[in-house]
């Protein structure tokens, strides 16, 4: 014969066993490392950019307020313009130095550090923003990036792109490829070369010079971005001619910067949260980018009444057939620089055969 407890006393076991359940998950959880951490972490980010920058600039800022938001505030970001802590062209030796624990630039400037840096930001006839993404994210790019900063002690994340640039600004037309005779361009990188090589010479300026080293005729020409920033800098007062397409810089993509130790001594969840940034940071560059640019070309071909050329055919195939020129001159110099290049143009090979049926098929229905 069985014994039949009283319901009120199986009801206090039941509770009993449920507090016991939960006291043990608890337990459990805190052991495993599951509760929030409540460590913060203080960092500098420093940028190749005039503080406060437009896009650029304030690209660098939204990736610390994106950061200090997702972090609820572990990790918090103090963004430092050109200057302010190190100079815009000390940013990779302040990250990898571990004098700041971030860097927002261009990989092009490294080129003297790096001899592969430059195929990471844009080179002459490269790749455009979509399809320097598509290599970077699906096409082996990131890992060859990081395997390139490794020994600097420094992880590169992609933080921004500008699109297809413009050719440039222009004191006489270019009507052929003698037009680049004895012409002195404002052009740094690659595209210097391919001047250089099509019997021009390159000079290497700073943004802040660009405008008065053209306006006294130090210089006859520059590249420097697109519509928007070029209208900001006020080029149309001081150059006639504004050419495109910027085969120079056909998509220059911008770079996060961190120290490898410090990146390291985050949680995995921090981590996270600085990649996850820094991809949402690429894509806002690049869409400001677009949606600033047709603005102010209608702005100045409207109201400034500039004076909007198109490279002949025959200049862009000879500035082409340079650029490989240089290109294979440049990569033949350092085996990392070799290999990086031959998978971006292997790449680009394959994804140009696929915007045949897709990008360009579409083009004449778009507009």
């Amino acid at each position: 014969m069985t014994s039949r407890l009283p319901i009120r006393i199986l009801a206090m076991c039941f509770v009993a066993s449920l507090m016991l359940s939960s006291c043990g998950t608890d337990s459990k959880d805190k052991a495993s490392g599951s509760a929030t951490p409540s460590k913060t972490y203080t960092w500098k980010l420093v940028t190749s950019w005039a503080p406060k920058f437009p896009v650029l600039g304030e690209g660098a800022e939204k990736f610390a307020q994106w950061v200090d938001s997702a972090s609820a505030g572990r990790l918090r970001i103090k963004v430092y313009g050109a200057g302010e802590l190190v100079p815009g062209l000390e940013v990779f030796n302040a990250v990898s130095a571990g004098t700041a624990e971030m860097g927002h630039s261009a990989s092009y400037y490294w080129v003297g550090k790096v001899p592969s840096a430059a195929l990471f930001a844009s080179f002459p006839f490269g790749l455009n923003a979509q399809q320097f993404n598509a290599w970077y994210y699906g096409g082996g790019g990131k890992d060859l990036w990081e395997e390139a900063y490794a020994p600097h002690n420094v992880v590169p994340l992609l933080c921004g792109n500008t699109g297809v640039q413009m050719g440039g600004w222009f004191n006489k037309e270019i009507k052929s490829v003698a037009d680049l005779k004895g012409l002195k361009m404002r052009i740094p990188g690659w595209g210097g070369k391919v001047i250089t090589k099509a019997g021009g010479s390159s000079v290497t300026l700073a943004a802040p010079e660009i405008y008065t080293s053209l306006e006294r005729g130090v210089i006859d020409a520059t590249e420097w971005i697109g519509p928007y920033h070029d209208y900001k800098l006020g080029l149309h007062k001081v150059a006639k001619y504004y050419y495109y397409p910027g085969w120079h810089e056909p998509g220059t993509a911008f770079e996060l910067l961190v120290n490898k130790k410090a990146f390291e001594s985050l949680p995995s969840d921090l981590q996270e949260i600085v990649r996850t940034a820094a991809a949402r940071a690429n894509i806002w560059v690049l869409s400001e980018f677009e949606a600033q640019n047709n603005t102010y070309l209608q702005k100045l071909i409207n109201e400034e009444k500039v004076q909007l050329k198109e490279f002949p055919k025959d200049v862009l195939v000879e500035l082409k057939k340079l650029a490989k020129e240089v290109a294979e001159e440049e990569t033949a110099k350092d085996a990392q620089a070799k290999k990086t290049y031959e998978s971006l143009m292997a790449f680009k090979k394959n994804i140009l055969e696929w915007n045949k049926k897709s990008e360009d098929a579409m083009r004449p229905y778009l507009e």
